[in-house]
């Protein structure tokens, strides 16, 4: 396996939601408590963002052209990094304390964003399903952190995780209707090996997981078995996405950490990475709304 390098250094407070576009042939992707939604085109080197005013927890290209996010504030549409931002609609207003974390497209096309309690005092976070019509359904959590959300390559099993809780679950997805079904405990991992943070799933069905605090990425069988483990120069991976002109560089997003003795073993924490793998990753739904 390829050497893990830097492909942007010290970027990020919270770096997330890596989006491989082959399009544009550029990573976008977010720094979460910046509140910045960033493009990086890693022929060039060159990073650009756009500022908004607020956190963004995650987003997915816009088949119509800009993307579709979930802010704290709710859904939005956004026009280009130029700005352009147009609400939809905010499922927990009633809970002004919590915020969009996970979310990506379903091959369908729709818009599933999970959101998190920063208080960790109830499961009260959950994902959403923004259709192609625009309206929001609940649709699975009880969650502290919704995190981890990723697709098998038929569409057919749905993977999330509640980071906390050291658990990632799978549920049978029927991509018609959008439902959810027959949730179960996948994976579940040991305190001090990392807690399961963002995720991917690769063409051969295999998910990729992010461990939060373990300063390392796997890869996991659909018989939920690690076969594979990425050691990252960060203390705090974030989440993965496949992407390149192959699409078999695998990105890895990290947070930076506040703690003096973490920082001197991990400087580079905060920074976006990249690894070539002899495996290949899918392409990436837009949303079709």
């Amino acid at each position: 396996m390829s050497e893990v390098i830097t492909a942007l250094a010290n970027c990020a407070q919270l770096a997330e939601c890596p989006r491989w576009d082959p399009e544009q042939q550029r990573l976008f992707w977010v720094d979460i408590d910046a509140g910045r939604l960033h493009a990086f085109d890693p022929k060039t080197g060159q990073d650009s963002y756009l500022q908004l005013d607020e956190e963004i927890g995650c987003f997915a290209v816009r088949e119509k052209g800009g993307f579709v996010a979930g802010l704290r504030s709710g859904f939005v549409t956004i026009d280009s990094l130029a700005g352009g931002i147009t609400p939809i609609a905010d499922p927990e207003q009633d809970k002004p304390h919590q915020r969009f974390n996970d979310g990506r497209c379903d091959p369908a096309g729709r818009f599933l964003a999970g959101t998190l309690n920063p208080n960790k005092d109830a499961y009260s976070g959950h994902y959403y399903t923004l259709d192609l019509d625009l309206s929001v359904r609940k649709l699975v959590g009880n969650n502290w952190t919704s995190n981890g959300l990723a697709f098998s390559p038929d569409g057919k099993t749905l993977y999330y995780s509640d980071t906390p809780r050291h658990v990632v679950f799978a549920c049978d997805y029927d991509v018609v209707t959008g439902a959810v079904s027959n949730q179960r405990e996948f994976i579940r991992f040991p305190h001090g090996f990392g807690r399961p943070d963002g995720a991917a799933v690769d063409s051969e069905g295999y998910y990729w997981s992010a461990l939060y605090g373990g300063g390392r990425v796997v890869r996991i069988s659909p018989a939920g078995k690690i076969v594979n483990t990425i050691t990252v120069p960060a203390k705090n991976p974030t989440m993965v996405a496949f992407g390149g002109e192959s699409m078999n560089t695998l990105f890895i997003t990290t947070a930076d950490t506040d703690y003096a003795p973490e920082k001197a073993q991990y400087p580079l924490s905060g920074s976006l990475f990249s690894v070539n793998l002899p495996v290949t990753g899918l392409i990436e739904p837009k949303f079709k709304g």
